[in-house]
This record gives structure tokens, sequence and C-alpha cells, in this order.
């Protein structure tokens, strides 16, 4: 299908969001100084040695403000939006099919991280991923805030945690049009974090679209399995 860099997401419709909840109470309260943490390594890991950092994660705080931003019109001064979306099917079934895959990470395993998640994406649960590099590999901690679940809708947004070199949320959602054709799309609002990331910023957002490319390709692979 055609990618296509969309200006005006159609499906911004009902998140099921909790305000009052724990995570974002603390996602609130962490604009403190804090130190980067990026995490790097030479070998692709197995999802248990990632588990360590999703306990941590469950005691973290997301290192944004506002949250939902990835939902928001307007997102904060200083970070980059951008939106993504493929067609992946006329056919029935595919919505649910595009639909499993977001809820098993089959879309971030596809797209070659390593996922370690103790659910299906829900209100407060923590993955952690470690994401391929031209050399090496680098680990990601983020939390989940919000979920889209509607007849035609399904999907949800995560925000960073500590151990990420950005900062911001990705959202990913998939879409069934009243004409019958489902869209998968992808939404990023995020500034770089890192001084690596920071010194380099070029390099960093080459790095984030190929990972995009990657997570639309998953989902075209995984409807027409």
């Amino acid at each position: 299908g055609h990618d296509q860099n969309c200006s005006h997401p159609e499906w911004r419709v009902n998140p099921q969001r909790r305000p009052d909840s724990p995570a974002v109470a603390r996602g609130v309260a962490s604009q403190q100084a804090r130190l980067d943490a990026v995490s790097i390594r030479l070998s692709r890991p197995t999802a248990d040695e990632l588990r360590p950092l999703v306990d941590a994660g469950r005691l973290d705080s997301l290192t944004y403000d506002p949250v939902g931003i990835s939902y928001s019109l307007e997102p904060p001064t200083g970070y980059r939006v951008d939106r993504w979306s493929r067609v992946i099917g006329t056919s029935d079934g595919v919505f649910e099919q595009a639909s499993e895959a977001i809820r098993t990470w089959q879309i971030h395993r596809g797209a070659g991280l390593v996922v370690c998640a103790d659910e299906a994406p829900s209100i407060d649960a923590v993955v952690a991923m470690c994401a391929p590099l031209p050399i090496g590999f680098v680990e990601v901690v983020c939390r989940v805030i919000e979920i889209v679940d509607l007849p035609d809708r399904f999907g949800f947004a995560y925000g960073t945690l500590s151990v990420h070199p950005e900062q911001g949320e990705e959202s990913f959602t998939v879409i069934r049009r009243t004409d019958g054709t489902t869209v998968f799309e992808i939404v990023s609002v995020s500034r770089l974090r890192h001084f690596l990331a920071r010194a380099l910023p070029p390099v960093a957002r080459t790095l984030q679209r190929a990972a995009t490319v990657r997570y639309l390709n998953a989902m075209t692979a995984a409807v027409n399995d």
C-alpha cells in the first residue's frame, strides 16, 4: 500500500483514558531534572533479559507532560509530530486481523524489536523493547496511556519512561472506514532527549522513520499471512 504522511488523522474519537490513574499522576509530576538514560547493547537480548526493565518501569514516571499529546490537535511547543498511514486491505476480516496484530504486539515483533510485556496493551501496562540500530540495539521502556477500542477503530498509545532516547508518545491504530477500507495509522509526537540523539538529529530522525516503515510493513505482513 501507499504510505501517507497525514496531517489530519481521523481516528481521534473517544479514546479510553483514565486521567486520575496513578500513571497519569506520576506523569504530570515527573517534570523534574533527571539524567538522560539510554542503554545500548551490542548483541540482541532475549525477552527475559528485558524483564528487569519492565519491573523498574512500573515505578518510573513518564518523561513528558501533558499526557495524551498523541491525541491532541495542539502538541506542546518543541515536539515534532509525524503521522503515517497505509491502506492494508479492503476484504472482510482485515480489521479483525489487524486488531489482533496490535493486541499481541505482533507489529513490534514483526518490525524486529524484542518485546517484553506481561499483557496485551492496557492502561498503565509497561513494555520494554530492544530496537535494532545500524550497530547494536537500543533499549526503550514505555507505559500504555491510551486505549481505543471501538467497533471500527482499535489501537493504543504509549509514552516514554526514563529508559528512552526520546520524550513523547506514539500511537498505533487500525481503522475500518465506511467504504470497507482498513487503514493502519501511526502517530508520533516526540522530541529528542538523549544528548547523542540531540547531537545528531538527522540521524536520529532517519532511524525513527526507518522504524515506522518497519511497523507499517509488519502490519501489511500480518494481514496477508
